[in-house]
């Protein structure tokens, strides 16, 4: 069983994450920077105060048509205005997506603010939007196991990437979630963009549900990224001997995150 996580960066990228996602073989793949714009297709532009980025106006419709054997399951975490080509506004939702390959039956399904509750912003604040975490709990037939697998995309804050009360709030709130989702002897991922440091509270609040990270202080940007923090994107697993490979992916491309891929053993 395969499980990819990635920040899509609102598809940014999108002909070279459309051309990664034929040959990624995920089972199961999370993504966080994932639109949703009601009845439009194509390219929207993003603002806010620090930044304008090219987005895809529905990357989650666009990721559905290309992963028709999966289920793709969407929480929305806030939304706000985008303008299209034309200069037009819309208004744009924005959150995270997990797409389930449908050979593995989906029993469990749950999401929750892990930061704050939904907004509909006039315009987009650079920081402190509220942030959910979506969990998917499957059967593994070829390991004959159950495996929750939660996708996070963490706050993103101005000042940087250190622990702060919030952030340490989130991780509670994360770890309450996962707790409420898996079952007595469930293999469990919690994977994402984390927006933290190596080091962080995070960790140890995960590690009290027996959650190991594998990317350490692993570099996990790619060069579309020109910071010279290149600390994001985690993965950790309930049991580490389950892991038959666990990559971070620096080639091809596709967005300013690097995947991570991890293989379990059947």
């Amino acid at each position: 069983m395969r499980i990819i996580s990635l920040n899509a960066w609102g598809g940014a990228m999108f002909d070279d994450l459309a051309r990664w996602l034929d040959t990624c073989d995920a089972d199961v793949l999370c993504l966080q920077e994932v639109t949703h714009t009601p009845a439009v297709t194509g390219w929207t532009r993003f603002e806010d105060d620090e930044r304008s980025l090219p987005q895809r106006a529905d990357l989650l419709g666009d990721v559905r048509s290309l992963l028709l054997h999966h289920h793709g399951l969407f929480a929305v975490s806030d939304s706000g205005p985008v303008q299209d080509q034309e200069g037009r506004t819309h208004r744009e939702d924005f959150g995270l997506a997990t797409f389930a390959a449908t050979a593995l039956p989906l029993v469990g399904v749950r999401s929750a603010f892990v930061h704050g509750a939904y907004v509909e912003h006039d315009r987009y604040p650079s920081g402190g939007r509220p942030r959910a975490a979506l969990a998917v709990r499957v059967f593994d037939p070829a390991a004959r196991r159950f495996v929750t697998v939660v996708n996070l995309h963490g706050l993103r804050d101005p000042a940087g990437k250190a622990d702060t009360p919030d952030r340490l709030a989130q991780a509670e709130r994360l770890a309450e979630l996962v707790a409420s989702v898996r079952e007595e002897g469930d293999l469990t991922v919690v994977c994402g963009d984390f927006n933290v440091l190596p080091g962080s509270e995070t960790f140890r609040v995960l590690a009290g549900l027996g959650l190991t990270d594998l990317v350490l202080d692993a570099d996990t940007r790619t060069s579309r990224y020109p910071k010279p923090v290149r600390h994001a994107s985690y993965l950790l697993v309930s049991d580490p001997a389950a892991v038959k490979h666990f990559e971070i992916v620096a080639t091809p491309e596709v967005s300013d995150h690097r995947a991570l891929l991890l293989d379990l053993r059947p």
